[in-house]
């Protein structure tokens, strides 16, 4: 059975993406392997037109806390789909599927791999942007304001560290903030583009019994990179005229970390922290562990190899 979720080019990882190899392997052994002709679907938001075409040689396809979202349109749920369950109530309603398969993010699981006793807290706010507009540009707005910086990019372990030594993370990254809420450390949504999707943060909040009111920060002000993310735009005719043209960047780029770090400043004044109760957080934990048990059970009994033959 091979694991489907999203991959990026040149070897780059979005946090939220790379959860599922790590994951997987520890909770999942001896199960996932090269194997097209049945697909674990795991995190992220995964369900739409495109898993039917990236998924081809699939005669099954496991649904496991994955979330539909993107894409044209959602494929029809027919005999090769076995879900087990769905990142939240949204997904379950967009995908006329039985409300009690609305459990909550497969993330929640890395509870059952990790050490989650409290470290020492070296930061009171650290940020997590948006894998798109991670770089140096937040890293130094971080840095002004005397935060801790963790881009979506590094690895896992590092940033799973880095959370447990915050007091409260801000972030733009859905899975910073789903992470951070398994890890019970408190989060503040922010969202700084349109291109920011909220119904899947919609999805997963409301299957914590929480809601999704992210505080915004101007577009215009968002810092830039030099290496990937908003700045991976540049040309290569623009770099051609860097050394007449970097003062003034410079300036800009400046000018910008400087807003940005007043604005984020600003909502920190105002801004409460969220956090699923304890109750609920374990309520939905058990419940994907059974889902899990059922799963492994299935695939022990030869489910899967009866109806991929």
């Amino acid at each position: 059975m091979k694991l489907y979720y999203c991959k990026y080019p040149n070897g780059r990882q979005n946090f939220g993406d790379a959860l599922n190899p790590w994951l997987w392997k520890h909770l999942l052994p001896g199960i996932l392997d090269d194997d097209p002709s049945s697909a674990f679907v795991g995190i992220g938001t995964l369900i739409n037109d495109a898993l039917p075409r990236r998924t081809s040689e699939a005669k099954l396809r496991v649904i496991f806390s994955s979330g539909a979202g993107y894409g044209k349109s959602t494929p029809v749920i027919d005999e090769s789909y076995q879900i087990y369950c769905l990142r939240g109530p949204i997904s379950a309603q967009t995908l006329g599927a039985n409300s009690d398969l609305a459990i909550t993010d497969g993330a929640l699981l890395l509870r059952k791999v990790i050490d989650c006793s409290p470290l020492t807290k070296k930061y009171k706010f650290s940020y997590m942007p948006h894998y798109d507009f991670a770089g140096d540009g937040w890293k130094k707005v971080c840095e002004q304001l005397g935060f801790g910086y963790i881009s979506p990019a590094w690895e896992i372990e590092d940033i799973l560290t880095l959370i447990r030594q915050t007091e409260v993370l801000i972030c733009e990254a859905m899975h910073g903030a789903i992470v951070a809420d398994a890890l019970r450390v408190p989060w503040i949504p922010v969202k700084t583009h349109s291109s920011i999707l909220p119904i899947k943060w919609q999805d997963w909040c409301a299957s914590m019994k929480l809601e999704y009111q992210p505080h915004s920060l101007n577009y215009l002000h968002q810092p830039r990179s030099s290496t990937g993310g908003w700045a991976k735009g540049d040309s290569q005719n623009s770099r051609r005229f860097d050394k007449f043209l970097s003062p003034a960047r410079n300036l800009r780029d400046y000018l910008r970390q400087k807003k940005a770090a007043q604005e984020m400043s600003k909502i920190l004044k105002t801004a409460k922290p969220y956090l699923s109760s304890d109750r609920h957080s374990e309520e939905m934990l058990t419940r994907l562990e059974a889902c899990l048990d059922k799963f492994k059970q299935d695939f022990a009994q030869g489910k899967f190899e009866l109806q991929v033959n």
